[in-house]
């Protein structure tokens, strides 16, 4: 039952300087779309699937290929339409379906009217030349947030694990393809998609980890980028060894919303302070480490399922939350969850693994990570010495390419979205990240808890006024929107 949970629980959740010269898409000869019928599982009402044959390596551009597939849901309303608007879910994880669930999760008829709107599955992740690690069901079940580590001895111990699976990642069938599938290339994918569809520019709307791709294409892409929306924010770096720390601090950040309603909710007897809701966390999360559930839940997946409960926000999300801790406290098994299936995981977490290794230099002394475990599980104790912990990363090989860092040289088009409290992507982030755009960017900051702001949340003042600079191209300052739906 553990795999399972953590699993599902992990991969549901989801997270200045410019590339070398003459490394872009911009050089390479227009990729011609081979336009095919969607996979099954992708063949949703309205999405039409092409595949690009792109370079592995932009330095090469007549060199060996990769092969991306991209979906489309076309504007119907030709007297409307602008361009298309490129879109990234997150993760790294599959795009192709993220069309769709936009539409479905309420995105305007208006912007629908505007764009033809583009997903795409990341070079090495889902129906893009899919990559592997070889990694066991154990090995997926601990997913891609690294579990609590209660001291320097549990630090050590899962360095040895995730050495395995640097290892198994170097040695598996994709590894001569690792060292490419990266954020900057994905980006550079982005800008084939742009150029093989014959749009002079186009718009990007990207969520958490997809906030750091925005990031980079609009880098890299200042001349073809138009209107950039990135929501969720990751700092500057991305997902580097210091993004992923932030998470401890974000679970910090958001976990006051579930503390406050679970006070105001008596009945699922988990205090009646927010102060007795915190203490009833760290009471669990002991007695399980003590004890696991009747399931195998220990400590640690506990932690990580609170981690990602708090990704939602209202009464259904912290009801569910609340059954959970009300069912760890009595002893009793676990309510039902609806997680949904997850397709071609072993692809998802490889692949997540080479870009987020690949983007940056990760510290290499298991000893660093020991002392920031100790650091962030004094700064952060919810969840600090899980965010802090150490990730395969810590042994592969150095990036290629210098890092993109974002950049204040190009047009002022870059709007942040950012909920004040986000445990995955805290608002911390987003301000290392508007900083370093300067003024190409402004943020709108959301009085709300939860990941992900423009239409996943329902605060009316940030919706319209994304939806404004999408179909108006009038970016706003740098505003505030107060908490409600007005």
């Amino acid at each position: 039952m553990r795999k399972s949970l953590s699993l599902a629980a992990v991969v549901t959740a989801a997270a200045g300087l410019v590339a070398v010269p003459g490394v872009s898409s911009a050089g390479t000869p227009k990729p011609e779309v081979q336009w095919v019928a969607c996979p099954a599982d992708v063949a949703l009402p309205g999405l039409e699937c092409g595949k690009l044959q792109l370079p592995l390596d932009y330095r090469k551009p007549q060199g060996r290929k990769t092969e991306v597939m991209f979906s489309r849901l076309a504007s119907k309303n030709p007297a409307k339409r602008k361009g298309i608007l490129l879109t990234n879910p997150g993760g790294p994880s599959e795009g192709l379906t993220f069309p769709a669930v936009l539409k479905a999760v309420g995105l305007p008829q208006s912007v629908q009217d505007a764009y033809d709107v583009i997903g795409m599955d990341p070079r090495g992740i889902g129906y893009s030349s899919p990559s592997t690690c070889d990694m066991t069901e154990e090995q997926m079940a601990d997913g891609s947030v690294p579990p609590y580590a209660n001291n320097s001895a549990e630090v050590r111990q899962r360095a040895a694990e995730v050495e395995k699976i640097a290892e198994q990642c170097l040695k598996s069938s994709s590894a001569d393809e690792l060292p490419y599938n990266t954020t900057a290339n994905i980006a550079r994918d982005l800008d084939s998609v742009r150029a093989a569809l014959g749009e002079k520019k186009a718009s990007f709307l990207g969520y958490s980890y997809g906030s750091y791709l925005g990031s980079v294409y609009a880098t890299l892409f200042p001349k073809t980028s138009d209107r950039v929306v990135i929501d969720s924010n990751l700092p500057k770096g991305g997902w580097d060894v210091e993004g992923g720390r932030l998470m401890g601090r974000g679970v910090e950040d958001t976990f006051p919303d579930f503390a406050k309603w679970a006070a105001a909710h008596p009945e699922h007897g988990l205090g009646t302070t927010p102060q007795q809701v915190r203490a009833k966390f760290f009471d669990l999360a002991a007695r399980l480490d003590e004890k696991p559930s009747v399931e195998g839940i220990d400590g640690r997946t506990f932690r990580l399922l609170t981690f990602t409960g708090l990704y939602g926000t209202g009464d259904a999300a912290f009801t569910k939350l609340a059954a959970s801790w009300k069912a760890f406290d009595a002893g009793q098994p676990q309510p039902p969850q609806d997680y949904p299936e997850v397709p071609r995981v072993q692809a998802l977490l490889a692949g997540r693994l080479h870009v987020i290794c690949g983007d940056s230099a990760w510290p290499t002394s298991v000893g660093a990570y020991e002392r920031t475990v100790a650091v962030d599980r004094v700064r952060h104790p919810m969840f600090g010495a899980a965010a802090a912990n150490i990730q395969p990363c810590a042994f592969f090989p150095k990036p290629l390419e210098k890092q993109v860092l974002p950049s204040d040289r190009g047009p002022r088009n870059v709007l942040l979205v950012q909920n004040e409290r986000d445990p995955a992507t805290p608002l911390a982030g987003a301000r290392s990240t508007r900083r370093a755009f300067g003024d190409r960017a402004a943020m709108i900051t959301v009085d709300q808890g939860g990941h992900g702001a423009y239409v996943i949340g329902k605060n009316k003042c940030a919706n319209d006024k994304v939806t404004e600079y999408l179909l108006g191209g009038q970016r706003p300052d740098d505003l505030r929107c107060a908490a409600g739906t007005s």
